[in-house]
C-alpha cells in the first residue's frame, strides 16, 4: 500500500497520521458524550483529552525510540512520527499519568474518568492499527497465502498486501496481518465494554478500566508471539510488549477481583 495519500511539494499527508487522528476524534466524541451523562464539565473533558493525547503521543514515541535506537541514524529522524513508530504501551502509560495529574488538579474522580475513557481508547486503538497496514508494518511471521485464505475473517485485499519483505529474516513472503488481528481484538473489546456499561449498572468505579487492562493485555500478549518486529528489552530476546501486557493483565485482574469482593461485602 502507498503510505502517502497525496503530496504538495515536500508536504505529504500520510494514511498513518489520518488513522491516528480519526481514532483520536472518535475517542473524544465518545468520551465527551459519556462524560456529559456524568455531569462532568465539557471544558474539563476537552482539556483533559488534549493533554492526554499530547503526552500520550510523546510517551508512545519515546517508548518506541528507547527500544529501537539502532533504527535511528540521525537525531532528526526521532521526530518523524508520521512515518510510524508509536508504541501503544508507552502512550497508555504517559496518558494515564497525565490523566491522574489533571484529575487530581481538578478534583475529578480518577477511576470514574478512566471508566469513561477506556471504550474510546480501545476503539481508537482499533482504528489506529490500520495506519500500520498502510505503512507495511506490524506484520508477523511468514505463512502461505493458502493458510491466510483459509482464515475466512481476513479480507482478500489484506491478504494481497501481506506479501512483504521482512528485514529480520531477509525474505519476501506472505505474513500474518498482526495489525488486523489486534484491530479486531480491540473492536470486540469495545463492543463488550459498551455492553458491560449498558447492562451492568451496579458495577464499581474502575470495573471498566480493569476489564480494558485485562482484555488488551491478554490479546496483545499472544499476538506478540507472531510478530517479527517486536521491540526487545535492550540486548535480550525478551519482548517488552509481552512483559507490559502481562503486567496490564495482572493489575487488571487484581483490580477486578478486589472490586467484585468489595461489591459482595456491601451486599451483606
Amino acid at each position: 500500500m502507498d503510505p502517502v495519500i497525496f503530496s504538495i511539494g515536500k508536504f505529504s499527508i500520510r494514511w498513518y497520521s489520518v488513522c491516528i487522528l480519526t481514532g483520536i476524534i472518535i475517542a473524544y466524541l465518545l468520551i465527551e458524550k459519556e462524560a456529559k451523562k456524568k455531569n462532568i464539565d465539557k471544558e474539563f473533558v476537552f482539556n483533559l483529552v488534549f493533554w492526554v493525547v499530547m503526552f500520550g503521543i510523546i510517551g508512545a514515541r519515546l517508548y518506541y525510540v528507547l527500544f529501537s535506537l539502532k533504527e535511528y541514524n540521525h537525531f532528526i529522524d526521532v521526530f518523524k512520527v508520521w512515518e510510524g513508530g508509536l508504541a501503544i504501551h508507552g502512550g497508555i502509560l504517559a496518558g494515564l499519568i497525565t490523566l491522574i495529574i489533571y484529575c487530581n488538579k481538578n478534583k475529578v474522580k480518577k477511576l470514574v474518568m478512566t471508566d469513561i475513557a477506556v471504550p474510546g481508547i480501545i476503539i481508537a486503538q482499533a482504528i489506529g492499527r490500520w495506519g500500520n497496514f498502510f505503512n507495511g508494518e506490524a506484520f508477523g511471521k511468514a505463512v502461505s497465502d493458502t493458510y491466510l485464505r483459509s482464515l475466512h475473517f481476513i479480507p482478500n485485499f489484506i491478504i494481497k498486501n501481506m506479501f512483504l519483505y521482512d528485514s529480520y529474516d531477509g525474505e519476501w513472503a506472505y505474513r500474518h496481518p498482526c495489525f488486523y488481528y489486534e484491530s479486531l481484538w480491540c473492536l470486540l473489546g469495545f463492543i463488550i465494554l459498551l455492553l458491560i456499561r449498558k447492562f451492568y449498572k451496579k458495577r464499581k468505579d474502575g470495573f471498566l478500566t480493569a476489564f480494558y487492562m485485562m482484555w488488551y493485555g491478554l490479546g496483545r500478549f499472544f499476538i506478540e508471539f507472531l510478530r517479527t518486529d517486536a521491540l526487545k528489552v535492550f540486548n535480550t530476546n525478551i519482548r517488552i510488549a509481552q512483559v507490559v501486557s502481562f503486567l496490564l493483565f495482572s493489575i487488571g485482574l487484581g483490580m477486578m477481583i478486589y472490586l467484585l469482593i468489595k461489591q459482595l461485602k456491601e451486599k451483606k
